[in-house]
């Protein structure tokens, strides 16, 4: 198994509930936890601070002034991870709805597969809002599109696991969305990229706190044209990933 080093980076708006037990597991696991204050109200904001305070040397706290966004924050606490000499970066949601004791999984998967993406794929309990449940096909469909694969079982799950190097590379050099279109645009190009996405299933609950940030109108629009730019982006990229499918399909022993 290779050597890596890995950090948590935990995007936070207004979780000030349950961001304190996701933070005391996640250090129970050994990781490092980067949170990004993505323009919290005071009250959640008092929360971050003490919890940065109470773990000066396992807790970083990095601000935004206004909320930017989902993506944003991820995207401010990988590079900062990567700054501070991490190979890799393990991303959960602030709402307690990843379950943590799945990290030793993620961690021995990415020590197996350090250039991949361990990409966490849910197995719901009866707490998932059974409308938001069946919405996410149409996502899923559309990434099998956008992919010509099903290499990537669900795209929406914010538990997953990056090698920095190659996650930078990409977002340095192509626009990516900033909200909740994130999650699903990031793994698309990073498959694009030829990134081996490993689909690890973990259980997931609709959350410890009650309050979800999913903006319907907003981020169902930012969602539609994504995948509508990034079938466009397909369709340039046609050649390659169907030259990438049958190289797979005709695999090393054929003729």
């Amino acid at each position: 198994m290779s050597a890596i080093k890995i950090a948590a980076v935990i995007p936070v708006y207004n979780h000030e509930h349950a961001i304190g037990t996701v933070t005391a597991a996640v250090l129970g696991h050994g990781l490092h936890c980067v949170l990004i204050d993505d323009g919290c109200h005071a009250s959640c904001a008092a929360v971050l601070r003490q919890l940065a305070a109470q773990h000066p040397q396992t807790v970083t706290l990095l601000t935004h002034a206004s909320n930017r966004g989902k993506g944003s924050a991820v995207m401010t606490g990988l590079r900062h991870t990567a700054q501070a000499g991490y190979s890799h970066a393990l991303q959960i949601d602030a709402d307690g709805q990843h379950d943590t004791a799945d990290i030793p999984r993620f961690i021995t998967h990415a020590q197996a597969a350090p250039a991949a993406v361990i990409n966490g794929k849910p197995i719901y309990d009866d707490s998932v809002p059974k409308g938001r449940l069946y919405a996410r096909y149409l996502t899923h469909v559309w990434v099998w599109i956008n992919t010509l694969s099903l290499d990537i079982s669900d795209s929406m799950c914010g538990f997953r696991l990056y090698p920095l190097a190659s996650t930078l590379r990409l977002i340095d050099s192509v626009p990516i969305g900033l909200r909740m279109d994130f999650d699903t645009e990031i793994l698309v190009r990073l498959h694009w990229r030829g990134l081996r996405i490993i689909n690890l299933p973990t259980r997931v609950r609709y959350p410890a706190d009650g309050i979800s940030h999913f903006k319907v109108w907003l981020d169902n629009a930012l969602i539609s044209r994504m995948h509508a730019r990034l079938f466009f982006g397909m369709l340039l990229r046609l050649p390659l990933l169907l030259a990438r499918k049958l190289g797979r399909a005709a695999g090393p022993g054929s003729a």
